[in-house]
């Protein structure tokens, strides 16, 4: 009879791709792909262009995704290793840690011409918390900037000790664009994953990772997958939080077709009843009924925080201090990103409220939820508008706004924050004056003699009296003399006569402080 260990089969790794912005995570991850598919030797330098960029709007990607490639290493063998391409800007600082988490082995991406970058360290921060075996990647050797030591030496500066430079952190200089390097790369990916003994059982149900989830008009909702363990096969049913899908249309990374899927593959299955969690575990049953058990195990016990709940902030804000947005976005992965930024949109003054949001276009409805907030904001993200929504918006001058760069999202919000901030009203002063003699008073007016002690005094200045330093009362300058002759201001030091309009009587040792009302 077989146990368990005995069903235990070698499974390929999935590899994150880490780093920096615009320090070739994903070229280098094109080249790969094209060489793969290809069917060319990784060293051949052949440059990528069989496949579309991967590349999103700004020149960054702001999703995960997950592609498989087949690698013959240098001792013959095809090993096929399944990639992860996380984005660089730190607005998906949370999308990496879960790279991070879903990876067995990491490539952490390092610009010879750059260094060490704070997304660097981000990275890295997220590989060492996950406990997942890395490779520096030293990319862009073949720009003429490129210094290879310098870069090693900036490596070692941040605690990242590769071999031969005091640690034992495989690196190899590469260049994405030639594919120089690529070759001894993949090699040394299979080494660090023969070194962690990846094995997997395909007889047992499939379990793994929600990847990306996003919803579409035409197909409905879908989620992409990493398998971790076992195998998920048509007419099984999977569940992941609260939601569940049948296996009906289940494909792989090119849009093809699949019968059945086992480990580390990326796979995407459409037909959810509901939006998957990004980031949330899932599990394949052989019936409807025992997923939706599952799931309804979650929500007794693990349910997820709703939007406003995780919102962030404990900021208690009036409704005028608050500025309500529905947001709607092209995947789970975006969504929370956008929330991460929102949470640090909070001022002591104002604040952001998530009244609403979701995967898919801008839709009539989202308009109406607006309607019923006044001042609402309507923001997609990398999503259309409905007609009948774009109509009702306009009718009801409700105010649109779609974005394709998280960043330029954020930069947005942040002026209509600053826009829409209440001002408050505070006093400065601008001059105080020890008051020396009084002359004479008709009424409210009176002649006193007095010496700048700070700042200036000028003509029609409103001012307060002080005595001891409490206020009695406030006045404003309707004359100032110097030596007998008339002037509008006053310097620090000197002397001076000005009749005062208040109610109060000055006494000789009281002061007079002017002040004017700011906006702020």
């Amino acid at each position: 009879m077989q146990t368990e260990n005995q069903k235990l089969v070698e499974r390929p790794p999935v590899v994150a791709i880490m780093g920096h912005i615009d320090h070739g995570k994903s070229t280098l991850l094109q080249y790969i792909r094209n060489i793969a598919i290809m069917a060319k030797p990784a060293s051949a330098g052949r440059p990528a262009q069989a496949l579309p960029e991967l590349r999103e709007a700004g020149g960054i990607t702001q999703h995960i995704s997950a592609y498989e490639v087949e690698h013959p290493s240098s001792e013959g063998k095809k090993r096929t290793i399944t990639f992860i391409d996380t984005p660089g800007h730190e607005a998906f600082s949370g999308i990496r840690k879960r790279g991070a988490h879903v990876a067995d082995v990491a490539i952490l991406v390092v610009s010879a011409e750059d260094g060490v970058k704070p997304q660097t360290l981000e990275a890295l921060v997220s590989i060492k918390e996950s406990k997942t075996p890395f490779i520096v990647a030293i990319n862009k050797m073949d720009k003429p900037e490129a210094d290879l030591e310098r870069t090693k030496q900036s490596l070692a500066e941040n605690e990242i000790y590769i071999e031969g430079y005091g640690g034992d952190i495989p690196a190899v200089p590469i260049s994405a664009k030639t594919g120089d390097g690529i070759s001894e790369l993949l090699d040394m990916i299979g080494l660090v994953s023969d070194m962690e003994n990846l094995t997997g059982n395909p007889n047992l149900l499939g379990q793994g990772i929600i990847l990306e989830s996003s919803r579409d008009t035409k197909r409905g909702i879908s989620a992409t997958c990493i398998i971790k363990n076992g195998t998920i096969e048509k007419g099984q049913y999977i569940s992941a939080g609260t939601a569940v899908a049948p296996v009906r249309i289940m494909e792989n990374y090119l849009g093809k077709p699949l019968e059945k899927a086992t480990f580390s593959s990326p796979v995407k299955i459409i037909g959810w009843d509901n939006l998957p969690e990004v980031g949330t575990e899932f599990q394949a049953f052989k019936t409807r009924d025992e997923a939706y058990e599952r799931a309804q195990e979650y929500t007794l016990n693990g349910k997820p925080k709703t939007t406003k709940e995780a919102k962030s902030g404990d900021n208690v804000f009036t409704p005028e201090n608050v500025v309500p947005i529905i947001i709607k976005a092209d995947a789970g992965s975006s969504m929370e990103a956008i929330l991460a930024q929102i949470a640090k949109l909070d001022s002591d003054r104002i604040g952001v409220e998530v009244i609403s949001s979701g995967i898919g276009p801008i839709s009539e409805n989202d308009i109406r939820v607006a309607n019923g907030r006044e001042k609402a904001l309507v923001i997609g993200f990398n999503v259309g508008i409905d007609p009948l929504a774009q109509s009702l918006a306009l009718r009801n001058a409700i105010e649109i706004k779609t974005f394709d760069i998280i960043y330029k999202m954020k930069e947005w919000l942040e002026e209509m924050l600053i826009a829409r901030t209440p001002k408050t009203k505070t006093e400065e002063s601008t001059g105080t004056a020890k008051i020396l003699k009084t002359f004479s008073k008709v009424k409210d007016k009176q002649i006193v003699g007095a010496r700048v002690e700070k700042g200036e005094i000028k003509l029609g200045a409103q001012v307060k009296i002080m005595r001891r330093d409490a206020e009695i009362g406030q006045g404003k300058v309707r004359e100032l003399q110097v030596q007998k002759t008339k002037t509008d201001e006053v310097s620090e030091s000197r002397e001076f006569g000005v009749m005062i309009e208040a109610k109060v009587e000055i006494a000789p040792g009281d002061h007079i402080e002017s002040f004017v009302i700011v906006e702020k």
